[in-house]
């Protein structure tokens, strides 16, 4: 039964952006340490998308190096001659060092190839974001635009909220963007609210769990804005069994059950047998007049009508950037996802409420996250983002990542003494059991979140 619910039209398009973005940062980021291995005249025997145990779903040898596509998801590699890393290939090292080994090398070589990767994702990180900010800017609905207010879903009724309230301070602090008040509340680690309500400034309290409850629905659940349901047109897939609808139309009722807002299709539990139906009879208002029409359904519950977002609906600012003007705001985007993300990281182990089980994901969920219908907007914002976090999570000084070697390099410049292959072999080891542990366990809470 959860299959059948399942649109997999949604899921292929979400999964394909997921596998073209994951491999541009895979192959960009392994592309940093084979080109300064180049450089410095190391041997490069390996060059993977993906991992391969066994075997490779594609593979082509060209000089020394061996090109190829793995066949599990997870990352990807490069294998320098001389260097202890994934393959664990420890025969080489029993032989003396040879000219074109990553061993041979000068302490300073070594720790730029292996910082050669974060550096090219953060390089990338910038470089989209300041085309992002010179192709589109910078876009968002302001709260003071909020002139329906906000719908007070399951949670923000637990702290008091009502329909139409609009959510102004968090823990005193005025909010600016509308799509910024879940993250903000569980950032800030608010404890009160401050709405308009009806003209008048509102304070409400923010009780404990809250916050827990919140990252644990992954912001679902608490408000969105109210706005009715205009029509912006009619494609030629939508069927009208009988009546008409036009551009401008206004949804005011479905199967007689009254609409205002977009957000009453939630509140009215009823609705939900007349959204299994095959054809709904559709009331709306145009101009001074009440029109109905019946409409079958094309997917699921759509009928093929599309109406106005909330951005045409209620306004939006619309920030644009010259090229030049672009680059610093696309720095500074980069440097702002990398505060927040390490905020977030800082919560995980501070906060009694943000908790890992919570909050930890598997590719499954990085790939949830892209929209079900293509927007390269969304893609490459997305994009950029994990190219940015990427090169942080791999700059830990963790063995078997990028910044374990580094540390073990930077310990080798400042002491004068390397650590011995044994050292750094069993190192390599013990990082790899915990990094796929990690994901073993962050793949099990995406499984458990699905059936639950």
């Amino acid at each position: 039964m959860i299959l059948l619910a399942i649109d997999w039209s949604s899921v292929g398009i979400k999964l394909l952006q997921f596998i073209l973005s994951f491999g541009i940062l895979v192959i960009l980021h392994e592309l940093g340490h084979f080109l300064t291995a180049r450089w410095f005249k190391c041997r490069v025997e390996k060059f993977y998308l993906f991992f391969n145990p066994w075997f490779s779903l594609f593979k082509k040898k060209i000089g020394d190096t061996e090109y190829g596509i793995g066949w599990i998801p997870f990352g990807g590699y490069v294998k320098i001659s001389g260097m202890i890393d994934e393959s664990m290939d420890k025969e080489q090292l029993q032989a003396p060092a040879q000219p074109w080994e990553f061993r041979s090398k000068p302490a300073w070589q070594r720790l730029i190839i292996m910082l050669g990767g974060v550096t090219v994702n953060v390089l990338l990180a910038f470089f989209i974001f300041i085309m992002i900010m010179w192709t589109w800017g910078d876009r968002y609905i302001p709260v003071s635009n909020l002139k329906y207010g906000l719908f007070a879903d399951t949670l923000g009724r637990k702290i008091g909220m009502q329909d139409g309230d609009n959510i102004i301070a968090i823990a005193g602090k005025p909010v600016k963007k509308v799509n910024s008040i879940g993250t903000d509340i569980i950032m800030n680690e608010a404890t009160s609210l401050t709405v308009l309500r009806n003209g008048r400034k509102v304070e409400l309290a923010i009780p404990t769990g809250f916050i827990s409850s919140l990252s644990k629905n992954r912001l679902n659940g608490f408000c969105t804005p109210q706005y009715p349901q205009i029509i912006d047109s009619v494609p030629p897939i939508v069927k009208v069994l009988e009546g008409n609808v036009q551009k401008g139309d206004t949804l005011i009722a479905m199967e007689g059950h009254p609409i205002k807002y977009v957000t009453d299709i939630y509140r009215d539990t009823s609705l939900r047998y007349v959204l299994a139906a095959k054809q709904v009879r559709l009331t709306f208002k145009r101009g001074n007049d009440t029109v109905q029409a019946l409409v079958a359904r094309q997917e699921k519950i759509s009928t093929g009508i599309r109406y106005k977002s909330p951005e045409d609906i209620l306004g939006y600012v619309q920030i644009n950037y010259t090229l030049l003007q672009a680059i610093p705001a696309g720095i500074h985007r980069s440097a702002e996802t990398l505060v927040n993300y390490i905020r977030n990281l800082k919560l995980l182990f501070t906060s009694k409420e943000v908790k890992v089980q919570d909050n930890l994901g598997s590719v499954v969920s990085i790939a949830s996250v892209f929209p079900s219908e293509w927007d390269w907007e969304s893609f490459w914002s997305l994009t950029a983002i994990f190219s940015i976090l990427l090169a942080f999570m791999n700059v830990l000084p963790i063995p078997a990542l990028d910044g374990g070697h580094a540390l073990f390099t930077l310990v080798e410049m400042i002491s004068g003494r390397k650590p011995s292959d044994k050292f750094i072999e069993y190192a390599q080891m013990v990082g790899m059991v915990l990094l796929f542990s990690l994901m073993a366990y962050a793949l099990g809470l995406d499984i458990f979140r699905m059936f639950r």
